[in-house]
């Protein structure tokens, strides 16, 4: 990823917050017929340090279970909020007219060896994780364990977990940062005022 240096994130605590934030990733793996990518939630553990594993499952009959290279790495990119950014929010436009148009946005890349498991007991972990993890905010959550055991069961054989221990984590926060402060809170004024706040907050967030 191209990443110039105002850009750049190379907290790992704050990219640990960003992919916990996102939760889905594309997962693009090379196989013998090519890239594959598939559109994946995934779970964040903090070990092996520095940067942790990536923890999921795919249906079984989907080829990335099965088909990626073991000896060529696997990409996790997960995105931050983005938006278009018009001219018109600069003061810059209205100082010189020399503005262009442009996107902000964030991503995460995670790079490492993608592997397959289908051990039914690690499988309800994962399951079990991913379901409490979203469904944990609701006034009343669904459990696993709300659904028949049998039906639970069948449903396991019908997917593989994967786990993706990351070897290469990047970061790029693409937020007005190279853009002169009045230019910025230009951009916070217009995003709050085209109703985009997350974006918004985004970029107040860049500038400290």
């Amino acid at each position: 990823m191209y990443v110039p240096e105002h850009f750049r994130e190379d907290s790992v605590e704050a990219l640990h917050a960003a992919i916990r934030a996102s939760g889905l990733a594309t997962l693009v793996s090379l196989t013998a017929d090519g890239l594959l990518a598939s559109h994946v939630p995934l779970l964040l553990d903090p070990e092996p340090a520095p940067y942790g594993t990536l923890i999921g499952h795919v249906a079984r009959a989907n080829p990335h279970g099965r088909a990626s290279d073991p000896a060529v790495q696997t990409l996790a990119i997960f995105q931050g909020p983005d938006g278009y950014i018009t001219p018109s929010y600069y003061a810059t436009k209205r100082e010189t007219g020399k503005v262009v148009p442009t996107w902000n946005y964030s991503a995460i890349h995670a790079y490492g060896t993608l592997e397959v498991f289908d051990d039914p007991a690690r499988l309800l972990a994962v399951v079990t994780r991913l379901t409490e993890r979203h469904e944990g905010a609701r006034a009343a959550p669904w459990a696993v364990s709300d659904a028949p055991a049998d039906f639970v069961a069948g449903m396991l054989r019908a997917i593989v977990g994967i786990a993706l221990p990351i070897v290469r984590l990047e970061g790029k926060v693409k937020m007005s940062q190279n853009r002169p402060p009045a230019d910025r809170e230009g951009v916070i004024a217009g995003l709050m005022e085209d109703g985009n706040p997350g974006l918004a907050a985004a970029v107040r967030q860049a500038a400290k």
